[in-house]
C-alpha cells in the first residue's frame, strides 16, 4: 500500500491543485472569528474588518469574519464527493468589549452557512470538553448574582456530509472491513461528549513555543479519531487549514492520502524536516492499540465469540474479523514538497 500526501503554500479560497468531487473526507479547525489572536489575520484577509472594528460595529465585523471563511468551506465543499464527510473543530469566542462580556457562536454561524448556503447534511455533533487546570471555575462578578458566568470550556467537532450515504465499489467495501474499529473503540469515539483524547501523543513538535501558539493546532488524537471514524484506507483526507499539519500526520499513520493548505512556509517546512519519525511512530501505536484490544479480550473472557483473522485474537462482532493494521515502512519526500509514503502489514509483537 502507498499514500501520498501533498502541501500547497497558499490560501485555500482556491484549491486548483485539486479536482472536484475527489476527496473522502475533509477535517480541520479554521481560526476562530472574535479569539484576538487571530484578528490581525482576518484584518489582513479584509481591511474593512479592522474599519468596522475601529467604528465599534463588532456585530458586523464578526459576520465579516465569518464571510473571508465561507469563501474555504464553499471551495473545500466542491472538492468532497458525493456521501463524503466534512468535520470541523471549532470553539466559539468569549470577549468582551465596551464593558459587555459576550458570547460569540462560532459553531452556530458555521452549521447555518454549511447546511443553507452549501447544501450539507448536518450529522450528530460532538462536544469536545477541554480539560482545564483553573481553579476558579467562574467568570465574572464571583458568588454574587446574577453577573457570573459559567465557564467556557468545551469545542464543537461539526460533523456534515455532501448527499446521501456513501456508496461502495467491491474493492472499497474490502478496504472499508479491514479498516474497521474494535467494539470497544466504537464505544469510545461516537459518543457525543468526548471528556479527554487519550492515545498515543503526537511525538512531531516544533522547538519554537511560538509557532504552536500561533497555529493553535488540535490534539493529534482528536483529528486521528475522525479520520479512522469518517474514512478507509486508501482514501483521500482535506485539511484547508493545515496549520502544522496535525492532520497530515493522521493520514499518514492511518493510511489516507492527503491534500493540506497553509499560508506559513515555516510551518510546513518544519513539519517536512520532521516526517520521517513517522515509521517509528507508527509501529509503536500500531502496537499500542492491539495491546489495548488484547487488554479488553483479558477482562472480556468468554464474552467474544469470533476471530480476527489476521491477528488470530477474538474479536466481539464479525465486522471486526477483517481488520488489518499497517505500518509506516518508507517515507519520500520529493522535489515539490510532496510526501510518499509505503507500508507493510503489521505484525503483533508478542509479550
Amino acid at each position: 500500500m502507498q499514500t501520498t500526501h501533498e502541501i500547497f503554500a497558499h490560501n485555500s479560497c482556491e484549491m486548483n491543485e485539486i479536482p472536484d468531487d475527489s476527496v473522502n473526507l475533509i477535517v480541520t479547525s479554521p481560526p476562530y472569528p472574535m479569539i484576538e489572536m487571530w484578528d490581525s489575520l482576518f484584518f489582513q484577509l479584509n481591511p474593512a474588518i479592522k474599519h468596522r472594528f475601529d467604528a465599534k460595529d463588532y456585530n458586523t465585523a464578526f459576520r465579516m469574519m465569518h464571510d473571508e471563511l465561507n469563501k474555504t468551506w464553499a471551495e473545500s465543499a466542491k472538492k468532497l464527493k458525493s456521501g463524503g464527510i466534512f468535520c470541523v473543530n471549532v470553539g466559539d469566542a468569549t470577549r468582551t468589549f465596551e464593558g459587555n462580556f459576550q458570547l460569540w457562536q462560532n459553531h452556530s454561524m458555521i452549521i447555518k452557512y454549511l447546511t443553507e448556503s452549501l447544501g450539507l447534511i448536518l450529522l450528530p455533533s460532538i462536544i469536545w470538553r477541554k480539560s482545564t487546570n483553573k481553579p476558579n471555575k467562574f467568570m465574572g462578578s464571583g458568588m454574587l448574582p446574577p453577573n457570573a458566568y459559567v465557564t467556557h470550556e468545551h469545542e464543537y467537532i461539526l460533523v456534515f456530509r455532501k448527499g446521501s450515504k456513501r456508496k461502495f465499489s467491491k474493492d472499497e467495501n474490502e478496504r472499508r472491513y479491514e479498516s474497521a474499529f474494535f467494539w470497544e473503540e466504537r464505544n469510545v469515539w461516537f459518543s457525543d461528549v468526548w471528556l479527554d483524547l487519550t492515545g498515543t501523543k503526537q511525538e512531531i513538535t516544533y522547538d519554537s513555543r511560538d509557532l504552536r501558539e500561533r497555529s493553535a493546532a488540535y490534539p493529534f488524537e482528536l483529528v486521528h479519531r475522525l479520520i479512522r471514524m469518517y474514512s478507509i484506507y486508501g482514501d483521500t483526507v482535506l485539511d484547508p487549514f493545515w496549520g502544522t499539519g496535525t492532520t497530515t500526520l493522521a493520514a499518514i499513520l492511518s493510511g489516507r492520502n492527503s491534500f493540506g493548505y497553509e499560508i506559513c512556509d515555516e510551518l510546513i517546512n518544519r513539519f517536512l524536516n520532521d516526517v520521517t519519525k513517522c515509521k517509528a511512530i507508527s509501529k509503536k501505536q500500531n502496537q499500542h492499540r492491539l495491546c489495548s484490544h488484547l487488554e479488553f479480550v483479558r477482562t472480556n473472557k468468554g464474552k467474544l465469540k469470533h476471530i480476527n483473522k489476521t491477528f488470530d485474537f477474538p474479536v466481539m462482532t464479525t465486522q471486526e474479523t477483517r481488520i488489518k493494521l499497517f505500518d509506516v515502512d518508507a517515507i519520500t519526500i520529493n522535489s515539490d514538497n510532496s510526501i510518499a509514503v509505503q507500508y507493510q502489514p503489521h505484525k503483533l509483537i508478542s509479550d
